[in-house]
């Protein structure tokens, strides 16, 4: 089982390499960033399943990172750190959606039960994309095999299909980032990978042409949106 990567953005010098430290030993890869805005560089080009975000950073603040990290990756689990219990901090932290909020000083024992805790959770959010079989609209997608069957037959996918269709289809009616999508199937949002996705988007629209109901809407700046207009059997 890989180790969980941990984006760790804290502009502190002793407790950012202390922290670094201990969740290394831990067994998590842990990048350590020093201000908002190497962090914010750091997340575009990384894949990581948590944020630790001091509050207080120059250049970006904790809350500014988190506000353009849940535009690219809505899911991922955020951990505010803050030197400050003020009660608006609180609220602004909930407000973007974090997972935690830890006042300093903390122990570190305290920090990996709540990591620990998070990636329980949102790995277990996870398990339903293991699904088998997808319906939506008029069609079945068969994961397991790479066929989608349709009102007019079936269609053998290629695994990058099937992978992106899926990801669609699990996401109907919702709007899916570029960057997350790619991040998820192809392992960064790299130009190449980009261009290459756009290929295989314009081969499913192809294939789902079979039903008026089901189409792929381009957000444009944003990403895209299977929207199915009618209920999933």
């Amino acid at each position: 089982m890989s180790k969980a990567k941990i984006l760790l953005v804290e502009d502190d010098p002793n407790l950012g390499d202390i922290l670094q430290e201990y969740l290394t030993v831990k067994g998590y890869d842990t990048t350590l960033c020093r201000d908002g805005v190497e962090g914010w560089n750091k997340f575009r080009k990384g894949q990581f399943q948590l944020c630790i975000l001091d509050v207080m950073m120059p250049k970006k603040d904790g809350f500014t990172l988190g506000k353009e990290i849940r535009q690219v990756e809505e899911n991922i689990p955020i951990i505010y750190l803050t030197a400050k219990n003020l009660k608006e901090d609180v609220i602004e932290g909930l407000k973007i959606g974090a997972d935690d909020y830890i006042t300093k000083p903390f122990s570190m024992e305290e920090l990996l039960l709540r990591i620990s805790a998070i990636l329980r959770r949102t790995q277990s959010k996870s398990e339903p994309e293991t699904l088998k079989t997808y319906k939506f609209g008029g069609f079945t997608l068969q994961y397991d095999m790479q066929i989608l069957e349709g009102p007019d037959g079936e269609h053998k996918l290629t695994s990058k299909e099937n992978e992106l269709l899926r990801l669609l289809v699990a996401e109907r009616n919702k709007n899916v980032s570029r960057s997350h999508a790619l991040k998820q199937i192809w392992g960064d949002d790299s130009y190449f990978n980009a261009r290459s996705m756009d290929v295989y988007l314009s081969k499913i629209r192809k294939l789902l042409k079979a039903d008026e109901n089901v189409q792929i809407i381009t957000l444009h700046g944003e990403g895209f949106k299977m929207v199915v207009n009618q209920p999933a059997r």
